[in-house]
């Protein structure tokens, strides 16, 4: 079911989401929905090659491995 979310923009910002909604052939509402999840989903993963690299370097893969056995050890300390 979806779900109404109140924004509040200035007005530079708001003409340039309409200019870009107008664009798409979309209403501003469906452009930022549009946007959030392609954010997300592109900051939030790798790709399948971006991790062949990430595994594929065995310092970065040893210290990861270190960090978890300290994690599961509860030796850690977290630095704000």
């Amino acid at each position: 079911m979806s779900k109404t979310i109140t924004l509040r923009v200035d007005e530079d910002f708001y003409e340039m989401i309409k200019a870009a909604a107008k664009g798409e052939r979309r209403s501003i509402s469906s452009l930022l929905e549009y946007s959030a999840i392609f954010y997300i989903s592109n900051s939030s993963y790798v790709s399948d090659s971006e991790m062949k690299e990430i595994l594929s370097d065995e310092d970065l893969v040893g210290s990861l491995r270190t960090g978890m056995q300290d994690i599961e050890k509860d030796e850690y300390e977290i630095v704000k």
